[in-house]
């Protein structure tokens, strides 16, 4: 459960980072403001993961590292079914709403993915 609460946050941020950037920078790419609202998602989803989803206590500057690695891997493979749902959902119906919707979806099913992958390999020294 607390995971899907992260999950979430992390969408309302990633969707708000996106929508600050196009009206910040609305001659911008669109591929701008998927990155930003991505980086963004996923610092936010780390450090809320480690700190309160997982529970997981900090090691050591080197364990930390290697932990956000492998979760950054993990989110470059959900993060590209996430673009793939946000630019087809775009690209098929040409509307804001339909690229946020496709976003939600494709990043409903990423973080489900990640979950699973995030539970098994990135923290599993957890309290939880």
């Amino acid at each position: 459960m607390r995971y899907a609460v992260t999950a979430v946050i992390s969408v309302l941020a990633n969707l708000l980072a996106q929508e600050l950037t196009v009206r910040g920078a609305p001659a911008a790419h669109l591929m701008v403001s998927i990155v930003v609202g991505t980086l963004v998602g996923f610092a936010i989803k780390y450090v809320i993961d480690k700190t309160w989803t997982f529970r997981e206590r900090y090691t050591t500057p080197y364990g930390e590292a290697q932990r956000i690695t492998v979760s950054g891997l993990f989110s470059v493979l959900t993060t590209l079914i996430f673009w793939a749902f946000e630019l087809g959902f775009y690209a098929i119906w040409q509307t804001d709403f339909a690229k946020y919707l496709g976003a939600v979806i494709g990043l409903s099913i990423g973080y489900v993915l990640k979950f699973w992958l995030d539970r098994r390999h990135v923290f599993r020294e957890s309290t939880v």
